[in-house]
């Protein structure tokens, strides 16, 4: 078992995670194997949202999409890749296990399918009508929340997939949401719908 990384490791182990499978037919493309700086922890973002303790993620909502989900934990597959939720038809959210808990310093990843074949429309259908501003909020296991606001959405084409700014340390909690988007070529989807948000003060 790959034990968790700490937030001055993630950045730079999940740059070597192939990004291919991420959401199986509707993940990242080819990560790029870039170096990150792994020295000290990042220093806290003048006027950013206090970080809160390590506490797994258990559930997810974003009222603006209707999003109201168990969250699951995602770690890797046996070639190396980032593990995805099942398909089924009680669709539900994942969060990659080696990253940040959301609310700690660093991206913390929560992936979600578009669509789950047969079942119809998955967790995150609705993902790239999020806009600036929006909140996410994020239920712990220790029984307490973290709030997020988003701050951008990219959507982007699966071999252009932007490991560094998915992956990369920052110097206060945020949170990285991601699915497929975008036209289909056969049954997969050509692009990622990316959502970046941080910590709210609020």
């Amino acid at each position: 078992m790959t034990p968790p990384l700490s937030r001055r490791t993630f950045a730079t182990a999940a740059a070597g995670v192939p990004a291919a499978s991420l959401l199986a037919g509707c993940g990242g493309g080819p990560g790029e194997r870039t170096e990150h700086a792994t020295g000290s922890p990042p220093r806290s973002t003048p006027g950013a949202a206090k970080a809160v303790g390590r506490s797994v993620p258990v559930r997810l909502r974003i009222p603006g999409i209707g999003v109201d989900t168990p969250v699951i934990r995602l770690g890797l597959a046996a070639d190396g890749t980032v593990q995805v939720p099942p398909i089924t038809a009680h669709d539900r959210a994942g969060w990659y296990e080696h990253s940040p808990t959301p609310g700690e310093f660093g991206p913390s990843v929560i992936l979600g399918h578009v669509t789950v074949g047969a079942y119809g429309d998955g967790v995150f259908r609705h993902l790239a009508r999020l806009r600036r501003g929006d909140r996410i909020d994020v239920r712990l296991g220790n029984g307490t929340e973290a709030a997020f606001a988003v701050t951008a959405l990219r959507t982007v084409a699966k071999a252009d997939f932007p490991t560094d700014d998915v992956y990369g340390d920052v110097g206060r909690p945020e949170l990285r949401l991601i699915t497929c988007g975008g036209p289909k070529s056969g049954a997969e989807y050509r692009d990622n719908v990316i959502v970046f948000a941080a910590l709210s003060t609020r």
